[in-house]
């Protein structure tokens, strides 16, 4: 059963609902919060970027700097330094574009997305700096570059050897994502506590670099106005990332984090939901904070409602 979390008010009226479940971690790991279905897994989509990206260190890829590094993590809007970060990545190991098996996009940035002169490419699609690093691990460890979406694949099945340790969820059935990937189900529960292990593991082991790769470089990962870039921006030492259909996972240094899943997938439920649970962490609520947390509702380009977490929920 999922809870009515977010609501839509137009001139005064309850125009949208959105539900959901959502768990919040004290720093001890136990649950402060839960709502809805926490114990039960989901596809968290985008959200296992940076678990994902941890199988890639331990198996010997090794960036340039630490952007190159938070492409791996991206949903990017592919603008023009996402795509030079990917291209870049892609040069390095002997890869063209032709390579990435993710499907051609455009960019999801607007701007970018007038430039590209609707010309569908796979650099563009978000997913593509986790696919060429995924390349990249390949070469390094002279497994094959031709199906590396595969399950059997020995690059999948060391993500999914990965998910599993840093989640602690049990094998189950795999889903495929957007861009072609298998996808592992893990419950709310385990991914705040993934991200809680990759905010307070030991500087220099993958999980803290990868944690520090995405709160260094929150536009990276993302884009222009986008909810990671947003949040983190108002919330030194966050680490963030949103997936598809309405997944959010985080945490604070401290080690206190989140995750939830809104029923319906809408994005527009996000940063409202993100910034009430902030608070109930404790974070130090700002001006920024206040504004994120309640974007408005337009009538005729004029403010006549508000998208907000519902009062005394979360």
């Amino acid at each position: 059963m999922t809870v009515e979390l977010v609501e839509v008010v137009r001139s005064g009226f309850r125009e949208c609902v959105h539900s959901g479940s959502v768990v919040i971690l004290g720093a001890d790991g136990d649950p402060t919060l839960g709502l809805g279905e926490v114990h039960v897994p989901i596809f968290p989509r985008s959200t296992n970027k940076p678990m994902q990206a941890i199988t890639l260190l331990r198996n010997g890829f090794e960036p340039l700097d630490d952007a190159e590094l938070a492409i791996t993590t991206a949903s990017h809007y592919g603008e023009p330094d996402h795509i030079a970060l990917v291209e870049r990545l892609l040069d390095r190991f002997g890869f063209d574009e032709k390579a990435l098996e993710c499907p051609p996009d455009l960019p999801q940035d607007e701007r970018a997305r007038a430039d590209a002169l609707h010309e569908p490419r796979r650099v563009y699609m978000n997913c593509s700096g986790k696919h060429a690093a995924m390349l990249a691990t390949c070469a390094v460890n002279g497994w094959p570059t031709e199906g590396y979406l595969d399950q059997a694949h020995p690059l999948q099945q060391a993500v999914i050897a990965t998910i599993t340790d840093l989640t602690g969820e049990p094998e189950t059935d795999l889903g495929i994502d957007g861009c072609g990937l298998p996808i592992i189900p893990v419950s709310l529960v385990n991914l705040a506590r993934a991200f809680a292990a990759m905010a307070t593991a030991a500087p220099g082991s993958p999980q803290r670099r990868v944690a520090d790769a995405i709160r260094g470089n929150p536009r990276v990962i993302s884009g222009t106005n986008a909810p990671d870039l947003l949040t983190m921006q108002a919330t030194p030492g966050l680490v963030c990332k949103i997936g598809a259909d309405g997944v959010h996972a985080g945490a604070l240094p401290d080690g206190t984090a989140f995750a939830y899943k809104i029923a319906d997938g809408h994005d527009r439920a996000r940063i409202p939901l993100t910034l009430a649970i902030l608070h109930r962490m404790g974070i130090e609520w700002t001006t920024a904070h206040a504004e994120l947390a309640a974007p408005p509702v337009l009538g005729g380009g004029a403010r006549v409602g508000v998208i907000r977490a519902i009062p005394g929920v979360v």
